[in-house]
């Protein structure tokens, strides 16, 4: 076989050192190996995954490589053995997962969450309203409008610290507030 010669020769000179070969080689036995992983794997991303995993393996072998012997078999052994250790992680891995089916779906319909959506977002504005006045602007500015604290400290005139302060005394008042609303409910 006359590509197993050259294939051959490629990986002597990749051997020793021609980076050149050794990439020219990778290309030409790039399509051989996605023939193999064809073979053997269904899904397009598994076949990629296997010629990948064959062509690591091969870089990390190469010193292994013998000139004497044909290139061919030494390629095929290790490309059968990768192919075979892939599927056998996958069996592995698939005898542990379930596939996730309609029933599993907590919610499985958007108009559930609506009603409740609503409620909490008036809830948090009803709750921002009866802040302080330099918490309520420091939660306006720094979490629903997202500023930087620089940008925040610009817009507002108050100090980084002032605004950080300012921002963790809201937060912490919000949440006592809204805690207070899931109560009486």
């Amino acid at each position: 076989m006359l590509r197993d010669v050259d294939w051959a020769i490629l990986m002597a000179r990749a051997q020793g050192g021609d980076r050149a070969a050794y990439r020219r080689l990778l290309q030409e036995i790039t399509p051989y190996v996605r023939s193999l992983a064809v073979a053997a794997h269904r899904e397009p991303h598994d076949v990629e995954d296997a010629v990948q995993d064959v062509l690591l393996c091969v870089h990390a072998i190469r010193h292994t490589y013998d000139p004497a012997r044909p290139f061919g078999p030494w390629l095929v052994a290790i490309a059968r053995r990768r192919i075979v250790d892939r599927l056998r992680r996958q069996g592995r891995t698939r005898r542990h997962e379930t596939p996730l089916e309609e029933e599993h779906e907590t919610f499985g319909l958007h108009e559930t969450n609506c009603a409740q959506e609503g409620a909490d977002a008036e809830a948090v504005r009803q709750a921002v309203e009866r802040l302080p006045a330099a918490q309520r602007e420091a939660i306006q500015l720094m979490k629903l409008q997202e500023l930087s604290l620089r940008q925040a400290s610009a817009t507002s005139g108050m100090t980084v610290a002032a605004l950080k302060v300012a921002t963790h005394r809201g937060l912490k008042a919000l949440r006592e507030l809204l805690a207070g609303t899931s109560e009486k409910e």
